[in-house]
């Protein structure tokens, strides 16, 4: 499999319980290779404009106005095959639906707040990665 990078956030929620450490430590017990990361406070603007693609579904006012609700820690995570294997690694949207030892099953309170975004397809991260990111703060 290919070397890919996926771009994930933890969520205010999982800065605020302060699991930033916990989820960490699985990224790296799971052979992913941070390359990129900061913590930073989204204002709505910023929230939106990530977002973007979910404007006008019923929960773009929630998720928005949540995402800028307190710090976040973003990073870019390198690996093979690292969407999916991310993904995985996170868990169902719906922690009541994630499997035993998923990031969501172990930390999330609720299909909102879930701690953990990570990016869905590869057009998708390159999109996300760029919103964070410059190639100078990519380091490999």
């Amino acid at each position: 499999m290919a070397v890919t990078r996926t771009l994930t956030i933890i969520k205010p929620d999982g800065v605020a319980q302060n699991n930033i450490g916990d989820v960490l430590r699985t990224f790296e017990e799971n052979k992913f290779k941070i390359v990129a990361m900061k913590m930073l406070r989204l204002t709505k603007q910023q929230a939106e404009g990530f977002y973007a693609v979910h404007r006008g579904k019923p929960f773009f006012e929630s998720l928005t106005t949540f995402m800028s609700s307190g710090r976040i820690v973003v990073m870019v995570l390198e690996g093979e095959d690292a969407i999916n294997r991310l993904r995985a690694v996170m868990g169902a949207t719906n922690p009541a639906n994630a499997a035993e030892g998923t990031l969501r099953k172990r930390f999330a309170t609720s299909i909102e707040h879930n701690i953990i975004h990570g990016s869905d397809a590869p057009d998708t991260a390159a999109f996300e990665i760029g919103y964070f990111f410059s190639e100078m703060e990519i380091v490999s």
